[in-house]
């Protein structure tokens, strides 16, 4: 039988069949950019202080020093989660006693916020921080919230795969979209931390298999020159457009309840493409549903203008087809020999601290100095430039200097924001910018890069199994936000060191640039500073007529 490419090579490579898959499929990913950032401004800190009740019988001086100063950023202000013992300072303010004058307020007993807190309403009007009071003892939750939507984005990516096999894309690629736009509304009515949590994890579950089910569907139906757009600029960038709406919707809508509903509209809309885009023809092919895939490529055809075949797919030929049987691989083929198992264990670094870097940053754009919606928006926005660089890098360069050139980039600006004086905030948000530039750029060249170096036989398994490593990144992530309250540039300090770090580690790779795609573990590239045996006259001869497979990732 001939190849699905080839057989509907009639159709061009950009007819408007094409063009409507590209941009459509695009489009549908833009919900998934705003719902993956949206606990940014949904879990968003503002400045608080201990609530001292009206009713507290207390002069306006004594008022003025409930609470105890603190130092923030070589400033002092109201600390946070403190208070002066409320029956203590009531009885010296009866007595007409003066604060500083008359007592010593260092020797003052303290307590903590037993009467609730105050927060400040110039940033946000109302977060779940400010609705569950998750602050101070309960500070812990914040983080939590965001790395357990995460565990959802990896349960989810554990399952998308299948369920989009066993349904088909264009089923799961809604459903997913359903479950993603669905419990976000449900979030809305949520009545405690544990609800909205609970919930926040199914969002999380349907967001990524909506992304990677869109993604497998675009390059399945577009032509192969299209689809390395498709996959390294169109899902990428209308992803970045989608992380710009949201600090233009959070900006205006400052009400996290009211902000969560402007957020599933979007999702909502994308429901009528149901009708404009079709069913994966390689999908329904393999299902043996040849009359569906048939009409869909003449359907195509029509649309693209040009003349399509009396019958595309001979049904006599794909009836005599029979499966191709494959080896069975398991997770530790990945470790089988020592090149291998070294080149998967450095893969999976790569991975993880990519992704604690990309994450932690864009996680991190509240606690920059400045208008937090414009950090975010500029947060967003260097991440288009960031994909249009990583594609014409992979055009042109070697992978494992690109990406550690780009590692070095963006980890050594995040080391010098440090250095920083803190009166030129201007230069710390500048170099943070900078930092998030490289990291972006390297952390969308790894699927390239991972699936270049692993042979036929076990690419997808690697791909998954590194992806997987960066889903862990991403749990990790929001700890390294929560360290800045201690100290602000101490996340700063950590993920540059790791960076830079991972970033030597990727000169050790093999390059894979110009190489032939390995067919089997014997074809890999070979780790610097092992011996290996000679090569055997058989493997010599492989190399000299290898088979390319090209496979979705």
């Amino acid at each position: 039988m001939q190849d699905y490419d080839e057989v509907t090579a009639f159709l061009g490579e950009w007819g408007l069949f094409q063009r409507l898959i590209f941009f459509l499929l695009s489009a549908s990913i833009i919900p998934n950019g705003f719902n993956g950032m949206s606990v940014v401004f949904l879990a968003g800190t503002p400045e608080h202080h201990c609530r001292v009740p009206d009713t507290a019988n207390l002069s306006s001086v004594w008022r003025n020093h409930s609470l105890p100063l603190q130092l923030q950023d070589g400033r002092e202000v109201p600390h946070s989660c403190r208070r002066y013992r409320l029956a203590t300072i009531v009885n010296f303010s009866a007595l007409g006693l003066e604060p500083g004058r008359d007592v010593d307020l260092e020797q003052l007993e303290q307590e903590g916020c037993l009467d609730g807190w105050e927060f400040n309403q110039d940033i946000y009007l109302s977060t779940i921080v400010t609705e569950w009071s998750l602050v101070c003892e309960d500070d812990w939750k914040t983080p939590l919230t965001t790395s357990l939507f995460f565990v959802g984005v990896l349960l989810g990516s554990f399952v998308s795969g299948q369920l989009s096999d066993r349904f088909g894309r264009k089923t799961i690629l809604f459903a997913t979209m359903a479950v993603q736009t669905g419990f976000s509304f449900l979030q809305i009515f949520s009545i405690s931390w544990e609800m909205f949590t609970m919930l926040f994890v199914i969002v999380g579950m349907g967001q990524i298999s909506n992304y990677v089910v869109a993604f497998i569907l675009g390059t399945e139906i577009l032509g192969k020159s299209v689809r390395i757009i498709f996959s390294t600029l169109g899902v990428c960038t209308f992803f970045a457009v989608g992380y710009m709406l949201l600090p233009l919707f959070a900006y205006f809508i400052r009400d996290w309840r009211m902000l969560l509903l402007a957020l599933t509209v979007p999702g909502v809309l994308c429901f009528p493409l149901w009708w404009f885009i079709p069913e994966s023809p390689r999908w329904l092919i393999s299902q043996r549903r040849f009359r569906e895939a048939e009409d869909i490529i003449q359907k195509a055809a029509k649309m693209n203008n040009v003349a399509a075949p009396v019958v595309v797919f001979d049904p006599v030929e794909q009836q005599e087809l029979t499966p191709v049987k494959q080896q069975k691989v398991f997770i530790l083929d990945l470790f089988r020999t020592r090149n291998i198992g070294t080149i998967t264990i450095m893969s999976l670094l790569l991975w993880m601290l990519t992704s604690v870097g990309y994450f932690a940053l864009s996680l991190n754009t509240p606690n920059l100095h400045g208008d937090a919606y414009l950090n975010c928006f500029f947060s967003a926005l260097i991440e288009v430039p960031a994909y249009i660089t990583a594609w014409l890098l992979l055009r042109t360069l070697p992978r494992r200097y690109v990406i550690s050139g780009v590692l070095f980039l963006g980890g050594g600006v995040l080391l010098l924001i440090q250095l920083v004086p803190a009166d030129y905030n201007f230069l710390s948000i500048g170099l943070a910018m900078l930092g998030k530039f490289g990291i972006t750029s390297a952390f969308s060249m790894l699927y390239v890069f991972t699936a270049e170096l692993y042979p036929t036989l076990v690419r997808n398994m690697a791909v998954g199994v590194t992806s997987m490593a960066s889903r862990v990144g991403s749990i990790i992530a929001p700890y390294f936000v929560y360290l800045g309250a201690y100290n602000r540039v101490l996340p700063y300090i950590l993920m540059g060191s790791l960076t830079v770090l991972i970033g030597i580690i990727t000169l050790l790779f093999p390059e894979s640039f110009g190489m032939t795609l390995p067919e089997t573990l014997e074809q890999m590239q070979k780790m610097k500073g092992f011996r290996y045996r000679k090569k055997t006259k058989d493997s010599m001869e492989k190399e000299e007529n290898p088979k390319v497979l090209i496979t979705s990732f």
